[in-house]
């Protein structure tokens, strides 16, 4: 009994511990060296993802605002691609301000 019991245990652990090691063993993007395409299709498909935009600077980028919190906007954002100088890679997300609204 003792030995189904642990081995169950070990198991759910596994199960527990298999997506958040996977989360964790995703690379960021680095936009350099990426086309504008693989940037919008990347942000796109994940709906939020941090992306490096040099060598000690990066970002979260999302698809659209159901990806910030509900006290956030989004500002469109453009980063350095490596086709591109300017590519709009989706939006960032930002907390509301009054100035938004005029």
């Amino acid at each position: 009994m003792k030995a189904r019991t642990l081995t169950l245990a070990l198991l759910t652990a596994a199960a527990v511990a298999g997506p958040a090691a996977q989360a964790l063993a995703q690379s960021r993007p680095y936009a350099p060296g990426l086309t504008c395409r693989a940037l919008v299709g990347i942000v796109a498909s994940r709906g939020a993802v941090v992306v490096s935009t040099s060598q000690t600077t990066y970002d979260r980028y999302v698809a659209n605002r159901s990806f910030c919190y509900p006290t956030q906007v989004t500002r469109p954002a453009w980063v350095v691609a490596a086709d591109t100088p300017r590519c709009f890679i989706g939006y960032t997300c930002k907390e509301f301000e009054i100035d938004d609204w005029w």
